[in-house]
């Protein structure tokens, strides 16, 4: 099996190594793993593509680059110019320090890479470790997604669905943020939504004067409804969501019609 990794904390962060680890026991001895990641840390960028400037690509070792772009780049990096067009049967970007679930998602570049995949039509798993608590006094605070990682991915390569449509499905995976022996399990669970956590700005001062905003997230343990991916990932089970690049509102489209058409 070839498989194309990528993230969005780069090329250096200790996740992007739990996934190559987790990588090369999926394709095996007899298997390729390439990774191309960013060459910085592109956290937040979600679905961003380099479209208007060009990006440097460096070899730093045998089947590993650092491109100057974004995980969506990076995909595209590795399909068109690094693979030279021999494609992937797989692509795995992560492991994410943070979780991406709920409205994490819309925010997340490791997300954006498996999307970015999947619509250019090859099977893509994004996959994130929540961090908390339960992780902090942990020698390997990504320890759950090192000891349960290898078997999700071939979980979902034998039983998960894989169409071919269009906006094909992806998989959005997260583990809880606890001890690998304190995982309770996979659930299969929607996208989730906390109705008191937003991003917002602080505002600083420079010495020189000059008004700096940081973009500043919420409390990230607040649980979403029951069923959805955090609070799966807070009742210490690892959230499998099932993704499709299409933003359309089907729900309402039957309504709609009705009021304008």
């Amino acid at each position: 099996m070839r498989i194309l990794v990528t993230n969005d904390d780069g090329i250096n962060a200790p996740g992007l190594a739990v996934l190559e680890a987790i990588a090369g026991e999926i394709a095996g001895p007899a298997g390729e793993v390439w990774v191309v990641a960013p060459a910085f840390e592109q956290s937040g960028v979600a679905h961003k593509i380099s479209y208007t400037h060009p990006m440097m690509i460096a070899r730093l070792a045998p089947r590993r680059y650092a491109a100057e772009g974004s995980p969506a780049d990076c995909v595209l990096a590795g399909l068109y110019d690094v693979l030279e067009g021999a494609r992937p049967d797989l692509v795995l970007s992560g492991v994410n320090r943070g979780n991406n679930a709920a409205e994490n998602v819309l925010y997340s570049g490791t997300v954006g890479g498996a999307m970015e995949a999947a619509l250019q039509g090859l099977p893509a798993i994004a996959m994130s470790q929540y961090l908390g608590p339960g992780t902090a006094d942990l020698t390997d605070p990504f320890e759950a997604a090192r000891q349960h990682g290898t078997r999700v991915v071939r979980t979902l390569i034998d039983r998960g669905l894989w169409d071919q449509g269009g906006y094909r499905l992806f998989y959005n995976v997260n583990f809880p943020p606890l001890a690998a022996a304190g995982v309770r399990g996979l659930r299969v669970a929607p996208q989730g939504y906390r109705t008191d956590t937003f991003f917002g700005v602080e505002p600083h001062i420079s010495p020189a004067g000059h008004k700096f905003l940081w973009i500043k997230g919420g409390p990230q343990h607040l649980p979403t409804a029951p069923g959805t991916d955090a609070a799966a990932n807070l009742e210490g089970f690892i959230s499998v969501t099932p993704m499709r690049a299409d933003l359309t509102a089907h729900d309402a489209l039957d309504d709609l019609r009705t009021r304008i058409e």
